[in-house]
């Protein structure tokens, strides 16, 4: 299977994977670097919808500080 997920930003990727495990620590899912294929796919969709959460409060924030 190959992976379609293109970043928007390249120079992000760095950035968004430590923002990844700070999100699964929060939510309690243990992240090991590499492969983590044996997680539910209830603790994927905590992080995942966790991080685009954070993500929209963060882009709220600065629209309304501009």
């Amino acid at each position: 299977m190959t992976n379609t997920n293109k970043k928007v930003v390249p120079e992000a990727r760095e950035s968004l994977e430590k923002f990844k495990y700070e999100v699964a620590n929060e939510v309690g899912v243990n992240l090991k670097n590499g492969y983590n294929g044996n997680i539910s796919a209830r603790d994927a969709g905590k992080i995942g919808g966790n991080m685009v959460r954070k993500l929209i409060e963060q882009a709220e924030n600065q629209m309304i500080n501009k």
